[in-house]
Parts: structure tokens; sequence; C-alpha cells
């Protein structure tokens, strides 16, 4: 199987529950995500954050129409949520949100662990997935830091899982 993990960080200088809010509202993903990715949420009723909440989505990748369903697994406000994909475009989707308060302000981690589709031939598609995720997490990074008027972030890593 071709297994990878992201990891990005920010720092941001506001309480750990404003920032905390910002990221358990699914409806700011679309506010954080390319705009080229045309991204919704497809819930019929609004989202209520917690555990065991499915979230359904609608994006575009590549101009090609997807639907993803996340399950949060793992929900403990304000330090830290875990959304899995239940259906999507990956074979394994596991994203922690980390929220840990220190001196210089709130630390913002992400780890994803993702798997690709056709097992070792998946291989084949991270040079094409690796790009897009990248640039998306650079593009929320971005975007999180104009929200909130600034925040020091380390550029999206991605890593084999062996």
């Amino acid at each position: 199987m071709a297994s990878y993990q992201l990891r990005c960080q920010m720092l941001v200088k506001l309480p750990i529950e404003e920032v905390f809010q910002v990221f358990q509202d699914p409806y700011n993903l679309i506010k954080i995500t390319p705009p080229s990715m045309d991204f919704q949420v497809t819930n019929e009723k609004p989202v209520e954050m917690r555990k065991g909440e499915l979230i359904h989505y609608r994006f575009r990748m590549m101009g090609l129409p997807l639907t993803w369903t996340t399950l949060i697994s793992d929900y403990a406000p304000p330090f830290r949520f875990v959304d899995e994909q239940m259906k999507g475009p990956y074979t394994r989707w596991h994203h922690l949100h980390h929220f840990k308060e220190t001196v210089h302000g709130v630390e913002v981690s992400d780890i994803v662990d993702y798997t690709l589709p056709l097992g070792s031939l998946g291989l084949l598609g991270q040079p094409i997935v690796k790009p897009q995720l990248l640039e998306i997490f650079r593009f929320r990074q971005q975007a999180l830091s104009k929200m909130w008027g600034g925040a020091e972030s380390t550029d999206p890593q991605i890593y084999p899982v062996e």
C-alpha cells in the first residue's frame, strides 16, 4: 500500500477557543480551500460538530466532480478533533487537527495520514496527488493567516510511511 503523512503547523496569537472555533466549523472549509475546487458542504441539515457527526462534501479535483464523506471520530474541544474519510478518493484519510497553547501563541498542527487507492499501484498517483495536497494546504495556511491578521506557518511536507 502507498501510504503517506502530510504535516504542517501554524502559530496563531489568538485565544485557543477562537482558533478552534474556526476549524470546527466545516463551512469555513469553503473559505480556506482554493476556489478552483468549488468546495461545498452538502449536508441536508446544518452540521453540529461532535464525535460521530458525518459531513458530506462536493468538490472538483482536476476538473472532475467528486464527493467525500467524513466522520468526526474524535472530538475534544478546544484541543483536537479527527476527521476520517468514510467515502471519497482515498483508501484511507485520517486528519488530526491539534491545538496547543504555548507561551508564543496557539500551535495549530495538522497531521494527515492517507493511503492511495490501487495498492502498490497507488505509488503511480503520488506524483499527481502530492503537489495537489501541498497546494491545498499552502492555500489554507495563507487564507487562515489573512483571516487571523497574521500567523507564522511551516511549509506543508509529505512523507512516505513504511
